[in-house]
């Protein structure tokens, strides 16, 4: 009995300084990609400061509803980092597919937007934890996922929320129908696919709107009926 404890105690001791060791670096390489691009705060500002820059309360419910569905659901909820994600980074030194698989959270999106770094690696995604808290710790949801849409990439060489509506139809945001809101909120997972720039695109949003009606729904944003008659609309009006 006392071995198996003794083993134990050891195997705690052993993970307690990995998870330490793995704070630490983390939190270097946090402070490295601030200095090398700028901290937090300056990023954001820059963001803000932008001529196409549109505010929360000037997005569409729909639009939020819809992103917050497909992208992520707890959004509202949760402290700003998938943790799951994080535990599939640090294992994926083990196997490297475990770093593709699953998804991040808005805020950590938005992280990796505002700092360019859209190929995971380990030094990054524990980077990452530490940008998320600190953008939950210093500004509100309705910021953070302001920002986020302000900074996505939506297809066609469109960056942000502004760009996309009135390339793709010719409108301010807040005058988006729910089928643009729906299919535009799909666009980011994998935009040369989704963009609205080819009949075969156009094609595959369409599903991907599917998806995220599909969501809205699972989450009691719309019922049944709302969603259909979403789907059916036309995009182009």
């Amino acid at each position: 009995m006392k071995k198996i404890l003794h083993i134990f105690l050891a195997i705690v001791v052993v993970l307690s300084i990995s998870l330490a060791s793995l704070a630490f670096y983390g939190y270097v390489q946090f402070q490295r990609f601030s200095a090398q691009t700028g901290s937090l705060t300056t990023l954001v500002e820059q963001v803000e400061n932008s001529d196409s820059y549109v505010e929360y309360h000037d997005l569409p419910n729909t639009l939020i509803r819809a992103t917050v569905s497909i992208e992520d659901h707890r959004f509202f909820e949760h402290d700003g980092v998938d943790y799951i994600g994080l535990v599939r980074a640090i294992l994926s030194q083990i196997n490297e597919n475990l770093l593709k698989s699953g998804g991040s959270t808005i805020t950590q999106q938005l992280a990796k937007n505002l700092y360019g770094q859209y190929d995971s690696n380990l030094s990054w995604k524990l980077a990452e934890f530490f940008f998320a808290r600190e953008l939950e710790s210093h500004y509100s949801k309705s910021e953070i996922f302001a920002l986020y849409v302000n900074v996505i990439n939506y297809g066609n060489g469109y960056v942000g929320i502004k760009e996309a509506s009135d390339g793709y139809f010719g409108k301010e945001p807040a005058d988006l129908s729910d089928a643009q809101c729906t299919i535009l909120a799909g666009i980011p997972q994998v935009p040369n696919k989704y963009e609205l720039t080819s009949t075969e695109n156009v094609q595959d949003a369409k599903e991907r709107q599917k998806l995220v009606l599909d969501a809205m729904v699972e989450y009691k944003y719309l019922n049944q009926t709302q969603a259909d008659e979403i789907y059916a609309e036309s995009i182009w009006q």
